[in-house]
């Protein structure tokens, strides 16, 4: 009976300790919450090794509705394939889909939106595209070499106009570990705007 008492009580003990180990995934949303998730996969992540050891979460600016946008799409008919810069000598091939104009914080704001031809052949990804770009943040509070954004062709109304969110932004796997090639963000997409929401620049320990 002894030995049974005892035996309950290690189990319990461990039960806490794997409990303390499991934290909650941080994220003040479930975009924030998905991209922490993988980020702490060891099989998915693009961070060092000596980064994710301590890693518990990315950095994000506070959640903020005013960057929360809708453009206007102008399809880019006939646009021809080139060969995107990246941050080795890789050269992957891109098209450009469109621009999309909005105002954001008052003032008047264009990107160009891509779509990579690798995705086109892979049927998990030929819905997407893709939006890379720079602000008056990069550099500083944010990577330098800009970030990204997802869009979805299927998200795309009738009228041409969709939804962009800056709060869900995420950072070139370049920004975590150097072996990555990285696509660089063409100077015209640059924003003259602050965007204080989305990922912000990796801390590296």
């Amino acid at each position: 009976m002894k030995k049974t008492f005892l035996y309950l009580i290690l189990l319990l003990f461990l039960a806490a300790c794997n409990s303390q180990d499991k934290r909650p995934i941080a994220g003040e949303s479930a975009y924030q919450i998905k991209l922490n998730t993988s980020y702490k996969d060891a099989s998915k992540s693009p961070l060092k090794k000596k980064d994710l050891k301590s890693f518990k979460g990315l950095d994000f600016f506070p959640i903020d509705s005013t960057f929360i946008v809708k453009a206007k799409l102008t399809k880019t008919e006939n646009a021809p394939i080139f060969e995107m810069a990246t941050t080795t000598d890789r050269k992957p091939l891109y098209k450009e889909y469109g621009l999309l104009n909005f105002t954001l914080k008052g003032i008047d704001c264009v990107l160009t939106i891509y779509q990579s031809q690798d995705d086109l052949r892979d049927e998990k990804y030929k819905d997407y595209l893709f939006l890379p770009f720079t602000d008056d943040t990069s550099g500083e509070e944010s990577y330098g070499g800009g970030r990204y954004m997802d869009v979805m062709i299927s998200d795309i109304s009738d009228d041409n106009t969709i939804t962009l969110n800056f709060n869900n932004t995420y950072n070139p796997y370049c920004a975590y570990n150097d072996k990555y090639s990285c696509p660089l963000t063409p100077r015209k997409n640059h924003l003259d705007v602050a965007i204080k929401a989305g990922i912000k620049t990796f801390k590296k320990d």
